[in-house]
């Protein structure tokens, strides 16, 4: 990568269940690192089974969809409509070679674009993840107060967007 600092033109793609096994196989090497780093085994993405991707894959009220970078699947975006007009995003996810070009910034604007109906989109990180809580609240989340520990090493915060329109 050596356009540094330059958001990457990227689509989004609703993934089908012949992309679950590639879906999963980046999702293990986007979140290994964090579960090496935090060991939280019962609830990292690492850890997930072929099984949960398929679920995600076939969810009625949401879609995965393939991040395609430079004609490449580079990672994915989950989303699920909790109500009419409130969605929740998770997991999201870049290989670790693509991270820091700015595609997640423009994978979270094509979802939020592919659904104007939604007024708020909430989602939650690590806290201890500096950048992603920065990624987050550079599009507009803010924190909203509630905190779940993980283990010792790792605490999920969660954050909201309301869309005024």
């Amino acid at each position: 990568m050596d356009n540094e600092g330059e958001i990457m033109e990227i689509q989004l793609e609703k993934a089908t269940v012949k992309d679950a096994q590639s879906i999963l196989e980046i999702q293990k090497e986007a979140f290994q690192p964090l579960l090496d780093k935090y060991n939280d085994h019962d609830s990292n993405p690492a850890n997930e089974t072929i099984e949960r991707v398929l679920t995600r894959i076939n969810y009625p009220h949401g879609g995965f969809y393939k991040i395609i970078a430079e004609n490449t699947l580079v990672g994915a975006i989950c989303i699920n409509r909790k109500e009419d007009t409130r969605f929740w995003i998770s997991p999201m996810f870049i290989l670790p070679t693509y991270q820091g070009n700015g595609i997640a910034q423009k994978a979270i604007t094509l979802i939020e674009e592919m659904f104007p109906q939604a007024i708020t989109w909430e989602l939650a990180t690590i806290l201890e993840e500096e950048r992603n809580c920065y990624l987050y609240e550079k599009m507009g989340y803010q924190k909203t107060g509630v905190t779940k520990r993980l283990n010792n090493h790792a605490t999920l915060v969660y954050f909201k967007k309301r869309i005024i329109t």
